[in-house]
């Protein structure tokens, strides 16, 4: 049955041939049709809104929620949660505004600068600790994941806060004669007239893309999602793969928060609040279901844009942030719905 057959079904609509096939083209590709709509009602609301240098500095905005997005759609292909990117964020930005800030090695007397390169290391390798202890948690010690990712959110926030003391560490972008420089190159560093954070997001999501369409580890990932336990006994190494999948999003938390923090020449402890929430509401938006094994890159990508592009409109044209609360809301409780018609008494299937 398709998905507009299915759709009709069970809503008990009665509908011609060549609407069932404009319904499918819609649901299916309604994340690309709600951008370009968004899109247009806010190029006919400001004449700021559609330009290139607009679009070009929303898609740097973008790249935040769309690498938090792209980690949490794994952990969700293969029907679990990540709760603690947002606090991951925050705590690989603030020990990379440390390392940048300097290591004291007090028996010495000096203060060791790190080169750019050994920070970005260090950070991403935190993120994969902190994301293999959850799925050491919920693969070995079969902790649930909502259970597992909300005490590590809690833990690396309050991590994040001891370092600082609440405070935030600033002026990232170094000074010469120290050795220091070149962090702000993430942030605010172009190619070809493209934010070097837009280009690390594509990169990011072209890797992840071929992963899941071209190597054994996207078929285990679907399979293993879509019924975890045939996957099992099919010889598919699952708790491998849900291991891998938390490693996965705590290292593409690390890289959104070195991207947020080369931003904004800062970091600190609070960076990324809710985040992990907009992470979710762009998988769902980009038509992922949250049971496991559907989903794919593309659309987690349009999902991310389709947050970023509304937001960024809603402060262009002034509307107040209690109402953009209310739109961000009622976008993710539609797509909710429309993935609810799509997928409901639906077998799983790689998306």
């Amino acid at each position: 049955m398709s998905d507009a057959t299915h759709i009709a079904s069970r809503l008990g609509i009665s509908m011609p041939k060549d609407r069932f096939e404009l319904a499918k083209v819609l649901l299916e590709g309604r994340a690309f049709f709600a951008l370009i709509v968004i899109i247009i009602v806010f190029s006919i609301l400001s004449p700021n809104y559609f330009s290139v240098a607009n679009f070009l500095t929303m898609s740097n905005h973008v790249a935040i929620y769309g690498l938090l997005s792209i980690g949490m759609l794994l952990v969700i292909l293969n029907g679990g949660i990540d709760l603690s990117v947002g606090s991951v964020l925050a705590l690989c930005g603030v020990v990379a505004g440390a390392l940048m800030q300097g290591v004291k090695l007090g028996m010495f007397g000096v203060i060791l600068y790190p080169p750019v390169w050994a920070v970005v290391v260090l950070t991403c390798a935190l993120g994969a600790f902190v994301g293999a202890i959850n799925g050491v948690l919920i693969a070995y010690l079969k902790v649930p994941a909502f259970v597992a990712t909300l005490g590590t959110l809690y833990v690396a926030r309050g991590v994040a806060l001891l370092m600082t003391n609440g405070l935030t560490y600033n002026n990232l972008g170094g000074r010469p004669e120290l050795g220091n420089t070149g962090f702000n190159w993430l942030g605010f560093n172009r190619l070809a007239g493209i934010p070097i954070g837009v280009l690390v997001l594509i990169a990011i999501a072209v890797i992840c893309h071929l992963a899941l369409t071209r190597t054994a580890f996207g078929r285990w990932l679907y399979s293993s999602g879509g019924n975890e336990r045939a996957a099992e006994l099919s010889g598919v190494p699952t708790k491998n793969v849900k291991i891998t999948v938390y490693v996965l999003s705590g290292i593409c938390a690390a890289i959104a928060g070195l991207v947020l923090s080369s931003q904004l020449t800062s970091a600190g402890p609070t960076a990324g609040m809710t985040y992990e929430l907009t992470a979710i509401a762009a998988v769902v938006i980009g038509g992922a279901a949250l049971s496991g094994g559907r989903g794919t890159i593309g659309g987690t990508m349009l999902g991310a844009f389709v947050i970023g592009f509304l937001s960024d409109g809603l402060v262009i044209v002034g509307v107040s942030s209690y109402w953009q609360t209310v739109f961000t809301g009622a976008v993710i409780v539609l797509a909710v719905l429309l993935n609810s018609i799509q997928y409901g008494g639906r077998r799983p299937k790689k998306g």
